[in-house]
């Protein structure tokens, strides 16, 4: 009988195709067989009644900038919260200081996060000085996509976001030429630069301490507008394009116009799934993120546009601030800055939303996981099967996770007032990163633990993206 390091027994196991009570055998880094109930031995036995167990979930968007601002958050800590959380891999965005902008810097980025990471993690270059070679250069340093911003740096923060925001057309046309050569996707954070001036010039004539004013500042047409050029544009160009974190009923309908047009994919994010405006008002500065929490018509609009697979991936944005740094802009929303936590909100959250019968569990672990894996050419990830790797989650599907400041393991904890008091049906119990465990109740996983993800650049990548 064939001796495995690892069998998972008893638990309901998601595969590829649907709910069914088997083992899962591990050895060494992958999942070596699916079994018969109690077959098999191994060295050590986990135990998943009552339980079932899903592919690791795979984070598309995260910040962590570490180590220029250990205020808020580093890879350890943040790499920890997305353990308990279920993710077992995550991308990291290319706003450091100095910007992720050639591959030296991907290379000094893979180094620091290889020290200190507990999951598995994937590099975004930012594109630079547009050049076919440097371009080129950071997919060959195992860049997992690039990623733009369509409006211009904040203030005081050009060293951040240089050769990252480009609110000129002409070079948003030269991004989408010099990363679709490379065959990597091609990430954008879509709003129209001079759509915001217009609309935030109108705003400061309100109360700059009303969350209102924010909403007003960054409507959804400016969104919408961005996203309709960069897909005309990306007819000619032929990128892999993918729109970030998308927030509004108009852009889901501009996603489906342009339906066919080119290569390009969608993403959204929870605080747009399962929070609106309404929220906003109630948390104040520390709900306030780019692109804006909007109304429930557009939180209808992304869950029609999930179901019908206008949208084929949902993201944390995961974008840490200090509380020092959000309260000092408590009166003036425009000042502010963007962003809050969500590494462990993302899996609770959708799988709350299966519990609800809003969504069902193949279909969310398709958006979280499987269609990550597909169109970022992890080609060994997203799925329960033999030769896979052994990225795994325990949920207990009757569990419940309630997030206080308390329960939390990101340094933003202090900053997640969206969240205070929310209650998922659903909790992880334990997650596997390469088949070790690394948060059973509590994170048990040592720095380095996760490891460096590159794409697989000799196949399509979306082959197995489902709609």
């Amino acid at each position: 009988m064939t001796h495995y390091d690892t069998i998972i027994r008893n638990a309901d196991v998601l595969t590829e195709t649907g709910i069914t009570k088997i083992d899962v055998a591990i050895w060494g880094e992958k999942i070596a067989a699916l079994l018969p109930a109690g077959a098999g031995e191994a060295s050590a036995i986990i135990d998943g009644a009552g339980q079932t167990l899903l592919p690791g979930v795979i984070d598309i968007h995260f910040h962590i900038r570490a180590p220029a601002y250990p205020d808020r958050g580093t890879v350890e800590s943040e790499t920890k919260a997305a353990a308990a959380g279920g993710i077992t891999t995550l991308f990291e965005m290319p706003i450091s200081k100095p910007c992720c902008n050639s591959a030296e810097r991907v290379e000094m980025r893979k180094a620091h996060f290889a020290e200190h990471a507990r999951v598995n993690f994937g590099i975004f270059g930012a594109p630079g000085d547009l050049t076919p070679e440097a371009v080129s250069a950071m997919a060959d340093a195992g860049a997992i996509a690039f990623k733009i911003f369509t409006t211009e740096a904040p203030a005081g923060r050009d060293d951040e976001f240089f050769g990252l925001s480009f609110p000129d057309e002409a070079d948003q046309m030269r991004a989408l030429k010099a990363v679709a050569a490379t065959g990597i996707p091609l990430v954008v954070h879509a709003e129209s630069t001079q759509m915001i001036a217009l609309s935030e010039a109108a705003a400061r004539s309100l109360d700059l301490a009303n969350p209102d004013t924010h909403l007003a500042a960054r409507p959804a047409i400016c969104e919408a507008v961005a996203v309709a050029k960069l897909l005309t544009m990306n007819i000619e160009a032929g990128a892999k394009l993918h729109i970030a974190h998308v927030t509004s009923a108009l852009t889901v309908d501009v996603l489906r116009r342009f339906k066919g047009t080119s290569d390009f994919s969608a993403e959204t994010c929870p605080h747009y799934l399962f929070r609106t405006h309404d929220d906003v008002r109630k948390a104040g500065v520390f709900a306030k993120i780019n692109p804006p929490v909007r109304l429930q018509a557009d939180q209808e609009a992304l869950w029609s546009a999930l179901a019908d697979g206008t949208i084929q991936h949902v993201t944390t944005d995961h974008a840490a601030f200090s509380h020092a740094e959000k309260l000092a802009s408590a009166k003036d929303f425009l000042r502010a800055p963007p962003g809050s936590p969500g590494s462990e909100i993302l899996l609770p959250s959708m799988l709350d939303a299966v519990a609800k019968g809003r969504i069902s569990l193949d279909r969310a672990m398709a958006l979280l996981s499987a269609n990550a894996a597909a169109r970022f050419g992890l080609t060994n990830k997203g799925r329960i099967a033999v030769g896979a790797d052994a990225d795994l989650i325990l949920v207990d599907p009757i569990g419940v996770t309630e997030i206080t400041k308390e329960s939390l393991h990101t340094f933003a904890r202090d900053v997640a007032h969206l969240y205070y008091g929310a209650k998922f049906s659903g909790r992880v119990t334990r997650t596997l990163v390469g088949g070790k465990t690394v948060f059973d109740g509590e994170v048990v996983g040592q720095a380095g633990d996760g490891h460096f993800v590159a794409p697989d650049r000799t196949i399509r990548p979306d082959t197995r993206l489902r709609a």
